[in-house]
């Protein structure tokens, strides 16, 4: 099969070179117990460093960013400067970190298939998903519970 756009009429069909999926060995290879537990250890941590960086998506960035946007527009006097500040910090910093996250699911796996297991996949979309319900969860209950609804009415105002 041909898939030189010239020779299709423009449309690309087929993969770009490179882009295949990833296959590793059928059995990864064994080495001594002591190296397995070592490698073992390094998979757990790195798994800590991902759950870590995933509940940092959640809250500390997002903190950040409006921290940010609120001193620009305290320093300019500019609402809209501010917003927008904030929001392209926002996406550098949690671009930035989903980049790094994806190279930590990597090694996770290359590690772990070091430790004897037939590891093929990441677990980094499960922890992404296990951490963005728990921390809409949490949220949920701080808006609804501690903060309640009616605690923005104040007790002056109330007929």
């Amino acid at each position: 099969m041909r898939s030189d756009p010239s020779e299709t009429g423009g449309l690309f069909v087929g993969r770009r070179p490179g882009t295949s999926p990833l296959r590793f060995r059928a059995d990864p290879e064994r080495k001594g117990p002591r190296r397995q537990k070592t490698d073992s250890a390094i998979a757990n941590a790195l798994f800590a460093c991902m759950v870590l960086l995933c509940l940092v998506c959640w809250v500390p960035i997002p903190l950040a960013c409006l921290w940010i946007g609120s001193q620009i527009d305290y320093l300019t006097g500019s609402v809209s400067l501010g917003i927008l500040l904030a929001f392209v910090a926002l996406a550098v910093l949690l671009f930035g970190v989903l980049a790094l996250l994806r190279r930590i699911d990597y090694a996770w796996i290359l590690v772990r298939r070091a430790a004897g297991r037939d590891q093929r996949s990441g677990v980094l979309g499960r922890i992404f998903a296990a951490t963005a319900v728990i921390c809409g969860s949490a949220f949920l209950f701080w808006f609804i519970v501690i903060h309640g609804p009616g605690s923005s009415i104040s007790s002056g105002n109330r007929p």
